[in-house]
């Protein structure tokens, strides 16, 4: 008995269409990837000016703030409040 239907067989597509679509979807792709470069080197060069303009670099502040972690840490309970807003060597116990 031979299968006479063409119910297994793939559709027939035409390739102009594909090409197409796909041309379309490369070229939508470099767009997006140059608009990605863009943005980012605006936003990076945005960034630099904006921590050049800081009073105080984040590598000291983060030293600054690892300090009075330390100090709250290393006083008691009632006494890591003061440690952290005063900062360490000024907690002083009540």
């Amino acid at each position: 008995m031979t299968n006479t239907d063409n119910g297994g067989t793939w559709p027939q597509v035409q390739t102009a269409p594909l090409v197409t679509g796909g041309a379309l979807i490369a070229v939508g792709g470099l767009l997006a990837l140059a608009g990605l470069v863009i943005g980012g080197a605006h936003l990076l060069a945005a960034t630099r000016r904006w921590v050049q303009e800081m009073d105080v670099p984040p590598s000291e502040l983060a030293k600054v703030k690892l300090a009075q972690a330390k100090a709250a840490a290393a006083a008691g309970a009632a006494a890591g409040a003061d440690a952290w807003q005063n900062g360490p060597g000024d907690a002083r116990s009540s």
